[in-house]
C-alpha cells in the first residue's frame, strides 16, 4: 500500500482508544476497506511509545486468519498511522447490541476462532495479556479476530523473566495478576478465555468487580479460599499479605453458571483454575467434547449478521 494519507478516503470515525482515534477508510487505488489507527506521538524526542512498538512487532509477526492484519504504517505530522484490516463489529457489540440471539452454535464458532488465534499466538511465544470481548473483532463474513495487541509480549517457556502485573482488563484478569505476580506466562490469557466463553453463554460477566480488591474477593468467594493444593505458591505472591478475605467454600458451578450444560461448564472450569499450570491450553481446548456435542458449531452461513459500527 501507499504510505500516505492521501491514498485513502476517510469515511468516518469508528472508535477511540487509549492511544488514539480509529477511522474507517478506503484505499483509493484498490477500493479495500481499512481501519486507520492514528496514534499521537506526544514527544518526538522520546520516539514511538513502547506499547505501540510492541503492538506493531506483534502484528508483523502474526500471520493467522484469526488475528487482525496490519497492512502498513506511515507518519503523519505528530502521529503514526497504522493501516489495519477493517472489522465492522466486535464481540462486545454482539453481546450488547445485536438483535439476533447469540445461540450456542454461534458461541461455539466464536470460541473456536478465539482459541485458534490464541493457539497461534502461544505457539509463537506471544501472550496477549488483554483478551476481552472489546478486543475481539468481527468482520463482514462473521470471522472473529483477536485485535489490540498493545499489551502483547514475547514470553519464555521457563518463566524466568518478570513482567508488569498491571495488565488485562479487571473482569478478565487472572488471580495471580490480582495478587501482583511479576513472573507469569501465557496462562493469564487462558483464564481470560474461560471468562469470555462463560460470558458468551450467559450474557453476563463471570466475575464483575468494581475494583481490583472487589474483583479478587469475588473470585475467591466463588472458587473458594485457595490452598497449597489448589494453588501452590500463592502465599508467596507480592500482594498476598496486603489484604485478607473471609474463608469461603467454592460455589457449585451449576449455581455459578445456571442453565448451562455440563460440557460447557467443564470447559470453562478447565480454564478458570487458580493453578495456572493446570489451565487447559488453547490447543487442547479445541478438542474438548463441548465442541463436538449437539448443537455443533455454526457454519459461516449460519453466523449472525454483525452489528455494524456507525461512523461518528
Amino acid at each position: 500500500m501507499d504510505r500516505d494519507i492521501t491514498s485513502y478516503s476517510v469515511e468516518g470515525r469508528i472508535g477511540e482508544g487509549a492511544h488514539g482515534l480509529v477511522f474507517k477508510a478506503r484505499h483509493l487505488l484498490t477500493g479495500r476497506e481499512v481501519a486507520l489507527k492514528k496514534i499521537l506521538i506526544k514527544n518526538l524526542e522520546d520516539g514511538i511509545p513502547i506499547n505501540v512498538m510492541r503492538e506493531i512487532k506483534a502484528l508483523q509477526l502474526m500471520r493467522c486468519k484469526y488475528i487482525i492484519k496490519l497492512y502498513d504504517m506511515f507518519p503523519r505530522g505528530m502521529s503514526l498511522v497504522l493501516v489495519l484490516e477493517y472489522m465492522c463489529s466486535g464481540l462486545w457489540e454482539m453481546l450488547h447490541h445485536n438483535q439476533q440471539e447469540l445461540t450456542i452454535p454461534r458461541v461455539k464458532a466464536y470460541a473456536q476462532m478465539l482459541l485458534k488465534g490464541t493457539r497461534y499466538m502461544h505457539a509463537h511465544y506471544v501472550m496477549h495479556r488483554d483478551l476481552k470481548p472489546a478486543n475481539l473483532l468481527i468482520n463482514h463474513e462473521g470471522i472473529l479476530k483477536i485485535a489490540d495487541l498493545g499489551l502483547a509480549r514475547l514470553y519464555w517457556p521457563d518463566g524466568g523473566r518478570p513482567y508488569s502485573h498491571q495488565v488485562a482488563t479487571r473482569w478478565y484478569r487472572a488471580p495471580e495478576l490480582l495478587y501482583g505476580a511479576r513472573f507469569y506466562s501465557e496462562k493469564v490469557d487462558l483464564w481470560s478465555i474461560g471468562c469470555i466463553i462463560a460470558e458468551m453463554i450467559t450474557k453476563q460477566p463471570l466475575f464483575a468487580g468494581e475494583s481490583d480488591i472487589e474483583q479478587l474477593a469475588i473470585v475467591l468467594q466463588h472458587l473458594g479460599t485457595p490452598t497449597e493444593e489448589t494453588w501452590p505458591g500463592h502465599t508467596k505472591l507480592p500482594d498476598y499479605n496486603k489484604i485478607t478475605f473471609p474463608e469461603s467454600t467454592p460455589t457449585p458451578w451449576q449455581d455459578l453458571l445456571p442453565d448451562v450444560g455440563p460440557e460447557a461448564i467443564d470447559l470453562v472450569r478447565s480454564f478458570v483454575l487458580y493453578d495456572a499450570n493446570k489451565r487447559i491450553s488453547a490447543k487442547d481446548a479445541l478438542r474438548h467434547t463441548w465442541f463436538h456435542a449437539n448443537p455443533s458449531p455454526a457454519t459461516m452461513e449460519e453466523m449472525p449478521k454483525p452489528y455494524f459500527n456507525k461512523p461518528k
